[in-house]
């Protein structure tokens, strides 16, 4: 019986257009009413090479890739060897007049008779609209939505190569499962995780980003960059991450609410900068999208191996607090929290993200941005206390920030250890109470943690502990498991540091067997759980091909 999903593959060679026909696609499934999970692999090259846009659909709520594929369209001869061994008992690939499918039908599609060649993914979309059941007129509407105002010269040939597509394919013989229906089409956006976090961070008003294109963090400053005239933001795309780290911290210096975007080659780079703002007290946001190391390792693929890198970044002991999104509302919704608290707490706060969450598109409500909270500015309009003390020692450890030229203050800054007006000092008695001034804003900041999310059976016999991105594949595997008898719980950080234990620690203690899950070769946060709590994850499911994690990993690797 077939599930109420389908995972669709769309595979060929970079160049070939499968992204716009997935996007295409994806778009007009989230028009329709369904839920979506996208999943993108793809090669470090800009033609040929093997690539597949996966698109795993449903019209109830998921939030997890599948492996097994039910349609495989196909654009190279390649695609087929590859994935033909995934099909499922009813799976269908969708190829050229020659076939080389060997166990499963394939609809062999007369491209060149229903189209030029530059066409080719128009036709491959019209099919692939037509066995999902989709409607013809919402595919044209799409498919002109993306393509009217950039290229007004093809929208009638694309629309003629749709129609003409759409009644060759409605009149072959097929022998595969549309979707079930929808019942109610809420209106929802289409949106990968890098789109998420921009828009939260467009929503906590962020003012200045600065970046050195790095795969797979650079859709966000590309997001930033579109809307900057709009929203008022510079976007800077620096000669090297140095700059970018440095033109952050000073446009951040000068008042502009500042983030950088990068992954872990880059970040190795920004660590100095790091411990610049640390140092003085100057809040930064940094996005970290994590990929498989070390060195270029595979940098279009997806790993969760940054998080002690991260967590250690920078020279000398400063506070920090590292958010690690689960959904793109998550990302969303904690970027604003990182923004808010960089301002609060002067200093640099970490956002680390993966090429899954990054590339992965979702079907996500519309935010309300009317009644999200404010952001704090952190920036004071005048001195509450003179003289003027830029890093005033205070029982929080949080000292009063006002501008330079904007008051008849001045504020010095200095990176070397400093006295309260920020002068440069090798008196240890004051550095010693600079550095309890600074560590006391750790204290303050683990009141902020966002607590992990508990879901499942109280008390159970499993309990799967993840974070970051690999929370939508714990939820559904743990759901299966649940649905064969057992009694499982999931554990989700969405914040990885600070780490408080009451906040977790019991549901760990209470459980009779605890697995970490998590997309790395040492089990870094099940390490870090130990370090802080003394608690030891005996067993743990990890993974490290640069694949994403799916359902049907951890239950292959719990032997389930």
């Amino acid at each position: 019986m077939l599930e109420r999903d389908l995972n669709i593959l769309i595979g060929g060679e970079a160049g070939q257009g499968l992204v716009t026909i997935g996007e295409l696609l994806a778009r007009s499934l989230v028009r329709s009413g369904y839920s979506i999970v996208v999943t993108q692999s793809y090669q470090s090259r800009i033609r040929g090479g093997h690539n597949t846009f996966a698109i795993r659909v449903s019209p109830d709520s998921i939030a997890a890739p599948r492996e097994s594929v039910d349609l495989l369209v196909a654009l190279d001869v390649q695609t087929v060897v590859l994935h033909e061994g995934e099909l499922t008992a009813h799976g269908l690939v969708v190829s050229d007049t020659v076939c080389p499918a060997r166990h499963h039908p394939c609809l062999s599609v007369p491209y060149r008779e229903l189209a030029d060649r530059r066409f080719a993914n128009i036709v491959a979309l019209g099919v692939a609209g037509v066995l999902l059941g989709l409607d013809q007129e919402l595919v044209a509407r799409t498919l002109d939505d993306l393509f009217g105002k950039k290229h007004p010269e093809v929208t009638e040939q694309n629309e003629r190569v749709l129609a003409e597509t759409w009644r060759w394919c409605s009149a072959q013989e097929k022998n595969f499962p549309r979707l079930p229906a929808v019942s109610e089409r809420a209106q929802r956006l289409f949106m990968n995780g890098n789109e998420a976090v921009a828009l939260g961070a467009l929503a906590a008003g962020v003012k200045f980003c600065s970046f050195y294109p790095m795969t797979p963090a650079t859709g966000i400053p590309l997001t930033l960059a579109a809307q900057a005239k709009a929203m008022g933001l510079v976007v800077e795309q620096a000669e090297d991450e140095i700059a970018a780290i440095n033109m952050a911290i000073g446009a951040s210096f000068a008042g502009a609410p500042s983030m950088v975007a990068t992954s872990g080659g880059g970040f190795a780079l920004m660590t100095e900068g790091v411990s610049l703002a640390g140092m003085t007290e100057t809040p930064v946001v940094i996005v970290v999208g994590q990929r498989p190391g070390p060195a270029t390792g595979l940098p279009t693929r997806t790993e969760q191996g940054d998080l002690e890198f991260v967590l250690h970044a920078g020279h000398g002991e400063f506070p920090r607090a590292i958010f690690a999104p689960g959904t793109p509302e998550d990302g969303f919704r904690l970027i604003r929290k990182a923004f808010d608290l960089a301002a609060r707490f002067q200093g640099p706060i970490f956002f680390l993200t993966d090429q899954f969450f990054a590339d992965s598109y979702r079907a996500v409500a519309p935010f309300d941005v009317e009644a999200l909270p404010p952001v704090a500015s952190g920036i004071e309009k005048d001195a509450a206390v003179l003289p003027y003390r830029r890093y005033a020692i205070t029982e929080s450890g949080i000292s009063p920030r006002l501008l330079p030229g904007v008051t008849r203050h001045l504020v010095v800054v200095d990176s070397d250890e400093h006295t309260e007006d920020g002068h440069i000092t090798e008196d240890l008695t004051v550095r010693k109470a600079m550095m309890e001034k600074r560590l006391r804003k750790g204290r303050e900041l683990k009141a902020e943690v966002v607590p992990p999310e508990l879901a499942g059976d109280g008390k159970p016999d499993l309990l799967l502990v993840c974070w970051g991105s690999a929370k939508g594949a714990v939820d559904e595997a743990a759901a299966k498991l649940r649905a064969g008898g057992a009694r499982v719980a999931t554990l989700h950080f969405s914040q990885v540091w600070p780490l408080v234990p009451e906040q977790f620690l019991p549901h760990l203690e209470q459980a009779r067997e605890v697995v970490g899950v998590e997309s790395n070769a040492f089990g870094q946060f099940a390490r870090l759980i130990r370090r802080e709590t003394g608690f030891a994850i005996q067993r743990q499911v990890l993974r490290y091909d640069g694949l994403p994690m799916t359902p049907e990993y951890i239950l292959r690797e719990l032997g389930g």
